[in-house]
């Protein structure tokens, strides 16, 4: 196996060390940045894949970059958590690109910036150094903010730059964490800290407030309630590619690095420790998917509808963490991974509406619309199924595991509630199905031609793995199991 470990240092630093290419070639070539991006992605895909294949035969893989050594060397980790999560990336920001192609921004400059917010957060997920993922959230936030400024609209660069100033906040918080972490126990390695922290004492002041910094740090990247503010000028002014990454991408990458922070770092005995912190990361989830979902109920613009049920699916999915057993931590993975996908196709079927029907973004503007474009109604309604959560598919399965993983530690409420989110999601999403079904067309179909064959196939895809992974889930659930006994042995 050892010979294969220099592929999780390949998938980081593909797309990380090439971005600087599509704008050099800027002064000579002017149109290749989306090629160049496709290419290299998709060979980060193939390794990707192929690493998941070694993960999962041979067990974690421990790398450490350029053969040096902790503490003074980068160390990266790949287990069947994080390649669940790479895999999820590299997916959709493939199926991102086959949008863009027509759909837009173009230009070199803008294909360089995704290939580092995508290098950024390849990094997030494989690091095994709670510095260096302080380094990759900065990179996959400073490439972020560029690319949402990329878009037509004016008020774009008022957006990137609330955006800005709200991620510097989190950033800085994450970081006075790590400070604090280093001064306690002297190490930033994932793989050393647990011990050091259980040495310094779970109940120790600096150790207490470092992990309250780190915790409210990715409580802002991952957009919960009530630091999601930016979320929703982000998602209504960025281009609709970089909206479908903003929403499924970097809260599930941030919220991975939230479980690692937790489960690998601090450990499930710090929680155990300290019992209020525990109540109030699950207090604080409720809260998110509640009123994510009542702020989604109030819009009526599809964009700002999807941004406010980001904040309600992430907080859902934080409830599986504070939760802290293997059956609620497994629907959250679940979640995750479903989540990722339903979300980003309907971030993309927005963008293909808007593109064919002359920017259309309105529940009442969506009027009819399954006569004209019956495949893409078809794929709206299957996925916005998925995402309300209803049986069969991985929506319900993901927070069926959530509910039973609560209703295991005697948290029935908790249960209840979960489950009884579901009739709020098909609040904001049953009335945008219901006019694309049952009410006459009264647009105008300016662009059929703007639609092409690799979009269709895209959301097709998201909607059959939308409809489907929840059948599969007992196959991921075993495949998962290791992974998750280590994080909640």
């Amino acid at each position: 196996m050892d010979h294969l470990e220099w592929i999780v240092g390949a998938v980081v630093l593909l797309p990380l060390l090439t971005a600087v290419l599509p704008i050099a070639a800027d002064l000579r070539w002017k149109n290749v940045g989306w090629s160049f991006a496709a290419a290299i992605l998709s060979a980060t895909f193939a390794l990707a894949v192929a690493l998941a294949w070694v993960v999962h035969h041979n067990g974690a893989i421990r790398y450490e970059l350029a053969g040096i050594p902790v503490p003074f060397g980068i160390e990266l980790f790949a287990d069947e958590f994080s390649m669940v999560v790479v895999i999820l990336t590299l997916l959709i920001c493939l199926g991102v690109l086959v949008y863009t192609r027509i759909g837009g921004p173009r230009g070199n400059a803008f294909y360089g910036g995704f290939l580092l917010l995508t290098g950024g957060m390849l990094g997030v997920v494989l690091t095994g150094d709670i510095f260096n993922l302080y380094v990759f959230l900065e990179i996959m936030a400073i490439s972020s903010y560029a690319l949402v400024a990329s878009s037509k609209y004016r008020w774009s660069t008022y957006a990137a730059f609330k955006y800005l100033l709200v991620g510097t906040v989190g950033a800085s918080f994450y970081l006075l964490g790590v400070a604090l972490v280093l001064a306690a126990t002297g190490t930033l390695t994932m793989n050393e800290l647990p011990q050091h922290i259980a040495e310094a004492g779970y109940t120790d002041p600096v150790v207490v407030t470092a992990f309250v910094l780190m915790g409210v740090g990715l409580a802002i990247k991952i957009a919960l309630f009530p630091v999601h503010t930016w979320l929703a000028d982000a998602h209504a002014s960025a281009p609709d590619g970089i909206s479908a990454v903003i929403s499924s991408l970097m809260p599930a990458v941030a919220v991975y690095a939230f479980a690692r922070i937790i489960f690998t770092v601090f450990t499930p005995e710090f929680l155990e420790a300290n019992p209020t912190i525990s109540q109030l990361l699950l207090v604080g989830a409720l809260l998110s998917l509640f009123a994510g979902s009542f702020f989604a109920l109030l819009q009526d613009h599809i964009k700002l509808v999807l941004a406010y049920s980001t904040v309600s699916q992430f907080g859902l999915i934080l409830v599986g963490i504070a939760v802290a057993n293997e059956t609620a931590l497994f629907g959250s993975i679940l979640q995750i991974f479903g989540h990722g996908i339903v979300k980003a196709s309907l971030f993309i079927l927005a963008g293909m509406f808007a593109l064919r029907f002359g920017g259309i973004r309105t529940v009442d503007e969506y009027a009819g619309l399954a006569k004209k474009a019956p495949v893409m109604a078809g794929a709206f309604a299957v996925l916005g199924i998925a995402m309300i959560g209803l049986p069969p598919t991985v929506g319900f399965v993901g927070k069926w595991y959530i509910a039973l993983g609560a209703f295991e530690e005697g948290l029935w409420l908790v249960s209840a509630l979960v489950l009884g989110s579901t009739l709020l999601s098909a609040g904001y999403i049953l009335p945008f199905i219901n006019r694309i079904y049952f009410h006459p067309f009264e647009g105008e179909d300016v662009d059929r031609a703007s639609i092409t064959r690799g979009m269709l196939i895209a959301i097709v895809i998201g909607a059959v793995l939308g409809l489907t992974l929840g059948f599969a889930s007992a196959e991921i659930q075993s495949i998962l199991e290791s992974a998750i006994q280590d994080l909640v042995p």
